[in-house]
């Protein structure tokens, strides 16, 4: 595979996920192709969330975590403000992919390797995800189930696409990766699961 050509990121927010999280970690070190840099965005986590980063941070140098100010007003939109904080840490690297996973999710370790090549073959491909399962169902199977539609908890963007929707969109009632869905298709670009590999959620 060619994917050693594309160059990504990687920003999770993350709060109170310590039942979770350390599998997020385990899947991540584990891939085929790492990424430039991972930003841990702890949402003033009151758990052992941030913890367990640190326990992972030494000798990663391309790992990070940071953690956001504990006095702010919540709401749906502190996920997309997590991001931009993580986001804003990247302001002078050099990529060409940005991925955004959820702090409670697992995957394979060729996992990236396998989308960033979706890339590679796919000029018009904007945002990219691989299919769901939870612990018990498989949102595959659901009537309302789209291709196109890719699930939140993992999403890996073009960065020029990102950067052309403007980012994540801080919703206070929420949406905000659905709103990005769309937004990346309004703009004449594809957006795909990939049924290639699953994440567990």
């Amino acid at each position: 595979m060619s994917s050693n050509t594309m160059k990504y990121v990687v920003i999770t927010p993350a709060r109170n996920e310590e039942d979770y999280i350390e599998k997020t970690i385990q899947s991540m070190i584990a891939q085929t192709v790492l990424p430039k840099k991972w930003v841990i965005v702890s949402d003033a986590s009151t758990d052992k969330t941030d913890e367990i980063v640190r326990r992972y941070l030494e000798g990663r140098p391309w790992m990070e975590l940071i953690r956001m100010p504990e006095e702010r007003n919540r709401s749906f939109a502190a996920k997309a403000t997590c991001f931009k904080a993580g986001y804003d840490r990247m302001a002078n690297d050099e990529y060409d992919l940005i991925a955004n996973i959820d702090a409670d999710i697992s995957f394979d370790p060729d996992t990236f390797e396998i989308l960033i090549e979706k890339f590679n073959t796919i000029p018009k491909l904007g945002l990219a995800g691989t299919y769901m399962r939870e612990e018990f169902s498989d949102p595959t199977q659901d009537t309302a189930f789209e291709e196109q539609d890719v699930f939140g908890a993992f999403q890996l963007f073009r960065r020029e696409v990102f950067e052309e929707i403007g980012g994540y969109i801080p919703l206070k009632y929420g949406g905000i990766d659905w709103t990005a869905v769309r937004m990346v298709r309004l703009k004449g670009w594809i957006t795909r699961n990939f049924p290639d590999k699953v994440f567990i959620h």
